[in-house]
């Protein structure tokens, strides 16, 4: 079993940054890769970003890519999403999941925890 907590949401101003946590417990963390996905009100899910379980690569889709980083720091059982430059259309419930697929996947349904999300509101 894995627990994955989100934090660090919030309401931010169009242009201004946030950094999110997901902190992770349970066995063997640091084998699992992370994504992170963010969900708005009638809208499907999106993938923001996935990092490997070695931190080694990232990736992220066109609409967040430059703006958006994802890192994990093991000794910490954390991964972090730092969010740039926002825009009110990135405002959303954000979830971080952990999957076994060693390189990170674009799949939801290849995680296999999440954590309960975060609140992102960015204003105009």
């Amino acid at each position: 079993q894995v627990q994955l907590v989100e934090s660090g949401g919030g309401l931010v101003q169009a242009g201004g940054s946030l950094r999110l946590s997901c902190a992770a417990s349970g066995r063997t963390v640091s084998r699992y890769s992370v994504g992170w996905y963010r969900q708005a009100p009638g809208k499907e899910r999106e993938f923001v970003g996935h990092i490997s379980w070695s931190g080694d690569g990232a990736v992220y889709p066109d609409s967040v890519k430059d703006r958006f980083t994802v890192s994990r720091d093991n000794a910490k059982s954390t991964v972090y999403l730092q969010m740039n430059s926002l825009k009110p259309e990135d405002t959303a419930v954000y979830y971080c999941g952990a999957t076994l697929v060693g390189t990170g996947t674009r799949t939801d349904t290849d995680y296999r925890y999440w954590g309960q999300g975060t609140q992102v509101t960015v204003s105009s």
